[in-house]
C-alpha cells in the first residue's frame, strides 16, 4: 500500500478546550488502512443540496473539497477587518453560532459533527485551543466537535477534502479505534 499521512484525532478536555488526543500512523492491514470507525452508519438525506451550508442536515452528512488560501494572499487587513470578514463568511454559511471562541484566530469554529479531513495538496496548519499541528499532504484529521481553524502560512493554496457527519454525540468524545 502506498504511504499515507498521519492520523490526527482531536479531543475536548474537561474544560471544553480542544487539543490533540492522537497523532500517529494509521494501522495498515493488507490493502486497507483503517483511520476511524463509528458504531453506526449514518443515513444520507435524499434532499441534500448541491452547495451545503457548513453543517450537514440533522442525521445527514456533507462531503466536500475546500481550499485554504495563503494568509498573505489578500489585501492587508487590520485584526478588526479580519474578524469582520470571518464573521460575514460564517454567517453566509448559516454558521454564525459555530464560533464560540475566536480569541486565538478569527477562523476558529466548532460544529456538532464528526469530520474526516484530508490535506490533498499544499501546506496547512490545524489550530486547536491548546495545539498547533502542521499538516502534510495525505495527513488525516478526525475532528470530533472541537474548536479549530485552518491556517495557510505558505504562498500557495491548500486543497483539503472533508466529510462532515451530523453527530450530536461528537461533543462527548468517543473511544479511539
Amino acid at each position: 500500500m502506498p504511504a499515507i499521512g498521519r492520523r490526527i484525532v482531536t479531543r475536548n478536555d474537561a474544560y471544553g478546550r480542544s487539543g490533540a488526543a492522537i497523532v500517529d500512523e494509521p494501522r495498515v492491514r493488507g490493502i486497507t488502512a483503517e483511520i476511524w470507525r463509528t458504531r453506526e452508519a449514518v443515513a444520507l438525506s435524499a434532499n441534500e443540496r448541491a452547495i451545503a451550508p457548513l453543517e450537514p442536515p440533522p442525521g445527514g452528512s456533507v462531503f466536500r473539497f475546500f481550499h485554504v488560501m495563503p494568509e498573505g494572499s489578500g489585501p492587508a487587513m487590520s485584526s478588526e477587518e479580519r474578524e469582520e470578514l470571518y464573521a460575514h463568511h460564517f454567517a453566509r454559511m448559516g454558521a454564525a453560532h459555530c464560533r464560540p471562541d475566536t480569541s486565538r484566530h478569527p477562523g476558529m469554529h466548532r460544529t456538532a459533527t464528526l469530520d474526516y479531513i484530508m490535506l490533498l495538496s499544499g501546506c496547512v496548519t490545524l489550530l486547536l485551543d491548546d495545539d498547533e499541528i502542521d499538516l502534510e499532504p495525505f495527513d488525516v484529521v478526525v475532528q470530533r466537535a472541537t474548536n479549530h481553524a485552518w491556517v495557510n502560512r505558505s504562498d500557495k493554496p491548500a486543497l483539503l477534502m472533508a466529510v462532515l457527519i451530523d453527530h450530536p454525540e461528537a461533543y462527548a468524545g468517543g473511544a479511539a479505534t
